[in-house]
């Protein structure tokens, strides 16, 4: 299997690894560093959640959590239903802003490199643990790094589509968020201020 990342793609014997952001949550006003910091998970535990369209035996299944556990949230995992998990289209899409972009990047990926007829379905969702729906996520790597976030002058920017994000302080900080956004992956052309203060 092999993953789609903002920056790095390994198969899955090796590990599972990292679009489209809410669409509330992408045209909404920036929130706040306070209502953000109150939204967010520990950044390195994840659980996983098998999809029972997947067809997975439970031996299978069984791996795929475990391995999924070690993996950054938000991440979802993709397979040809007629290939297996151990096909070359079964892609992980981790460490996105939310499970349905990197549903959407996994997706993607597994389409594109499917050799049978039947469209790739989502085999599991890689969350947070003890995850509840929320109107505002960040990545395992995003939330990690949100603990230095300026509480008074900060900004920070996300990509939906990869996963990517940038923060920044101080006068112009929304721009500069904004432009360390974009600069951690050529693909964030998609960039927007989520948290402000």
């Amino acid at each position: 299997m092999k993953a789609a990342v903002p920056c790095l793609c390994l198969p899955f014997a090796a590990v599972l690894c990292a679009a489209l952001f809410a669409a509330t949550t992408t045209t909404a006003e920036p929130i706040s560093g306070k209502a953000a910091k109150k939204a967010l998970f520990a950044p390195l535990k994840a659980e996983v959640q098998i999809m029972p369209e997947a067809g997975l035996a439970a031996d299978q299944a069984q791996t795929l959590a475990l391995v999924g556990e070690s993996q950054p949230y938000y991440g979802a995992v993709a397979l040809a239903p007629d290939e297996g998990l151990m096909s070359e289209a079964t892609v992980a899409a981790a460490n996105f802003h939310d499970t349905a972009s990197a549903a959407a990047a996994a997706l993607a990926d597994c389409n594109g490199k499917r050799k049978t007829a039947s469209d790739c379905v989502i085999a599991a969702y890689i969350r947070p643990k003890g995850w509840k729906e929320a109107a505002f996520g960040l990545s395992s790597d995003a939330t990690a790094s949100f603990k230095s976030y300026d509480m008074k002058t900060g900004a920070l920017a996300i990509s939906a589509a990869t996963g990517a994000f940038g923060m920044a302080a101080g006068a112009g900080a929304g721009d500069k968020a904004l432009a360390n956004c974009a600069a951690k992956n050529e693909m964030a052309t998609d960039c927007v201020v989520a948290v402000q203060d």
